[in-house]
């Protein structure tokens, strides 16, 4: 298969098994999502749904959140590990989303990037599944997905994640960006498929012998 027919073959078949994609992060509007992605790093979906209700019980909204002390945010996030960093860093957004933008979360990669403990992954999250904006969002996951598919040679996710743009139509990015995630967890997981197990590597890549070696992101 070229490259080209191997995107086209995976498009067709992740939409058939996946044809609902919800969020995988629980979630009220867009700063609760913005919460839950920023505690992810590093960290599971599930606990992270394990964790929200607790925090947001506290505070749901910027001006709450920003009231709060750090102490006992990271006492309820702890679990998702990082706790000081993230604790601080939610506290700190929630304290310019007051002051900068009357309390709501800014609807531009660039300016969500802009503030603490949000990348670009993160923002792209964001804008996709709380606004509706066209985004690719790549993670180490989807990075070695790609890979092993042979969709990109990128060596960091920024690579992958313009790679998979040219290849995908836009009004396919978002949800194919969770349709990959959905595939990755249950058929071709870290350990579970080396790029000769899942059904997906199998068909781009009849042939293949030895397990793919993937460039870490």
């Amino acid at each position: 298969m070229l490259k080209a027919e191997r995107a086209a073959y995976i498009d067709k078949r992740l939409e058939t098994l996946y044809p609902e994609t919800p969020v995988p992060l629980a979630h009220r509007d867009s700063f609760t999502l913005l919460v839950a992605v920023l505690l992810s790093a590093q960290c599971t979906d599930e606990r992270v749904n394990q964790v929200t209700p607790a925090l947001f019980e506290l505070a749901d909204n910027p001006q709450a959140m920003a009231r709060k002390r750090a102490s006992s945010v990271e006492r309820i996030i702890k679990p998702c590990g990082l706790a000081p960093k993230k604790s601080r860093a939610i506290i700190a957004l929630s304290k310019i989303l007051v002051r900068d933008y009357n309390g709501a979360v800014p609807q531009q990669i660039e300016e969500l990037e802009k503030l603490p403990g949000v990348g670009h992954k993160t923002a792209s999250v964001v804008v996709s599944q709380a606004f509706g904006q066209p985004a690719f969002p790549v993670d180490t996951h989807i990075h070695r997905l790609a890979q092993r598919w042979g969709l990109t040679s990128g060596k960091n996710v920024l690579q992958t994640e313009r790679d998979l743009k040219k290849l995908f139509p836009e009004e396919r990015w978002n949800k194919l960006h969770l349709q990959f995630i959905f595939y990755g967890r249950e058929y071709c997981t870290a350990r579970g498929c080396d790029g000769t197990v899942c059904e997906i590597c199998c068909t781009c890549y009849p042939k293949r012998k030895n397990p793919v070696q993937t460039q870490k992101a």
